[in-house]
């Protein structure tokens, strides 16, 4: 006699995942939050404080930064990189995050290592002010190898219509505002992985002086969020469109918050490449343009704005902690 046990699936160990993602998740809610994990759907009130509401959404992975999480056992951080770069991505069109969905599939599920991921999906959520709302949990034997996991993250947040941020007000002259990146973010792993563990025959373990840390350090270092320093100023009017750096880097993310007949003209003396970017780059003998199309190269977020409030608006980014800079203008 078969079970489902035997094929590859334990229903127990996922019971037990429930069980831990339920006090993590408890953590994260917010007063709009009407029901717990483990309901079929997640409900959520919106505030109605918020007149003429939009509902922004977004879906993204972590990509093939999950190998390096793997190498090195550390998987909290991978929770947070699905969070972050979700909220990141609402926050171009000028919202804040209401609640978050994980899915997490994998061959054999380990209720440690997923207790690691989703404890770095609750910690994100809290620093954002979003709730983990639900989440799936699947166990596919025979489709991901043992020790092996794929990741999605699902956001939704909400802007006032009148105050959408779109990109279609951006005009010749005005200037692009340059936000420091923390690492590679969760882009360009698969070439990163083939320099550093290919070309240069490295392990995760490996010193890197000129890093300052290990190898695995080096590439598991967290998506940062930019919530924290942008929201506090939306409401000024100032920013006229955003372009989060993810895959394509700085060469094809700008041009997409553009409109019609516009172009971002970006000075690369403006600001020093982080060494992580140019160790690579040394290592792979990779050329500018493909660093530039693969890597965010140490921007991470750029904002629009018009000359008049350049000065402003690089003020308040420096009064929040944040080294900001003019990275170029559009033309």
């Amino acid at each position: 006699m078969v079970d489902y046990r035997q094929a590859g699936v334990d229903i127990d160990a996922g019971n037990e995942v429930v069980r831990r993602i339920k006090q993590m998740a408890r953590k994260t809610y917010t007063p709009g939050v009407l029901s717990g994990v483990g309901s079929f759907g997640g409900l959520f009130a919106l505030d109605a404080s918020v007149p003429e509401p939009v509902l922004v959404a977004s879906a993204d992975g972590v990509g093939t930064k999950l190998k390096v999480a793997f190498m090195t056992g550390v998987h909290n951080s991978i929770g947070v990189d699905l969070v972050n770069h979700c909220v990141n991505d609402i926050l171009v069109q000028g919202a804040r995050p209401l609640f978050f969905l994980d899915y997490l599939a994998t061959g054999r599920l380990s209720p440690d290592v997923a207790e690691q991921i989703v404890a770095g999906v609750a910690q994100a959520c809290v620093a954002n002010g979003c709730a983990l709302l639900g989440g799936e949990t699947a166990e596919m034997p025979g489709f991901y190898s043992d020790g092996e996991y794929d990741v999605a993250g699902f956001i939704v947040g909400v802007v006032s219509r009148p105050k959408v941020i779109d990109g279609r007000n951006i005009q010749t002259g005005d200037v692009l505002i340059g936000l420091s990146s923390s690492g590679l973010h969760t882009n360009g792993y698969s070439l990163a992985r083939r320099i550093v563990f290919d070309a240069l025959g490295l392990t995760v373990d490996t010193a890197v002086a000129e890093l300052g840390m290990t190898v695995g350090q080096a590439l598991l270092q967290p998506h940062r969020t930019y919530l924290p320093v942008i929201y506090p100023v939306l409401d000024q009017g100032w920013i006229k469109g955003m372009a989060h750096i993810t895959g394509g880097g700085l060469t094809e993310n700008l041009p997409r918050v553009m409109p019609e007949g516009r172009a971002p003209r970006v000075d690369r003396g403006s600001w020093t490449v982080p060494p992580l970017f140019t160790w690579l780059q040394r290592g792979g003998r990779v050329s500018d343009d493909e660093m530039f199309r693969a890597f965010n190269m140490g921007v991470g977020m750029v904002l629009v704005c018009a000359p008049a409030h350049e000065a402003t608006l690089l003020a308040a980014l420096s009064d929040s902690g944040e080294a900001a800079w003019r990275l170029g203008e559009v033309v």
